[in-house]
């Protein structure tokens, strides 16, 4: 039996829903009343958190569990969520929270081990498709091998690479619960399909923003490698840090091109640094 194990639940109405959480969450006084932003970049790594911290103006909102700072320079219509942990589940439920609190474009930047050869720690890799190897997803739409980044958010990103002059490489991933049980047969299979990346989150917070009718755009940088299948991490080395910085600005230029695509006023910021 497959997930979900009720047949056609993806069509069912939910028991509560996340403005039910966040209904509950501000009675207990533990949702604090704020402008919600019109963008959200969503990090899984303390380090590029405290990077955005330590080099920005921000404004630290403790959203739940979880932390947002609201960026000052963008006049705080572009935030960066992070400090929640990572996977599949958890990714979900923090994109639900923020799509109830009224955002609808939404860029994930993370670190993710390559597959492919031609991919070296520290390379930028935009993701536009990834495979459904998690179960999250199967709860929002039906059974499929992939799911899909926005379009619209995925050539915005594409536009900013392409105009700072960023070497990148686009292609598709495979989003796994258990990354334990990476397998060698399944790494052989996907290289030979000309699958990218390995990372935990991609495909569910692609399907919750299809169900939801938001934008989810997903962009990695390098920081292991399983392509001669031997474990290759390098989590901590610069190259890895650098990249992910590349990505966190990346991702805010990319977000502003949206806006301003949708005519949603912005300030404009400075040049990527780096690449």
């Amino acid at each position: 039996m497959g997930i979900p194990n009720l047949r056609g639940k993806q069509d069912c109405e939910s028991l509560f829903s996340p403005d039910d959480m966040l209904a509950y969450m501000r009675k207990v006084g533990r949702q604090p009343s704020f402008d919600p932003p019109r963008g959200v970049i969503i990090c899984y790594r303390k380090s590029l958190m405290d990077y955005a911290e330590q080099t920005h103006t921000v404004t630290k909102v403790q959203m739940m569990t979880r932390d947002l700072f609201l960026l000052g320079e963008t006049g705080n219509t572009i935030a960066i969520a992070g400090n929640f942990g990572t996977g599949a589940p958890t990714a979900a439920s923090l994109l639900e929270v923020l799509i109830a609190l009224g955002v609808k474009h939404f860029i994930s930047i993370g670190t993710a081990g390559t597959l492919l050869k031609e991919l070296s720690i520290g390379d930028l890799v935009l993701c536009d498709r990834s495979i459904r190897d998690e179960g999250a997803s199967y709860h929002y739409l039906k059974p499929s091998k992939y799911a899909y980044a926005s379009q619209e958010m995925t050539r915005a990103i594409k536009a900013v690479f392409q105009a700072q002059g960023l070497k990148y490489h686009v292609g598709p991933s495979w989003t796994i619960d258990a990354i334990f049980r990476e397998t060698v047969a399944e790494a052989r299979q996907y290289q030979k399909e000309g699958v990218a990346t390995v990372e935990m989150e991609a495909s569910a917070l692609f399907a919750v923003s299809q169900y939801r009718g938001v934008e989810m755009g997903a962009i990695f940088t390098i920081s292991d490698s399983l392509a001669g299948l031997v474990w290759n991490p390098q989590f901590m080395h610069q190259p890895t840090l650098t990249g992910l910085e590349i990505l966190y600005n990346v991702a805010v230029q990319a977000l502003q091109t949206r806006f301003a695509e949708v005519g949603v006023a912005s300030p404009k910021l400075a040049p990527v640094a780096g690449g």
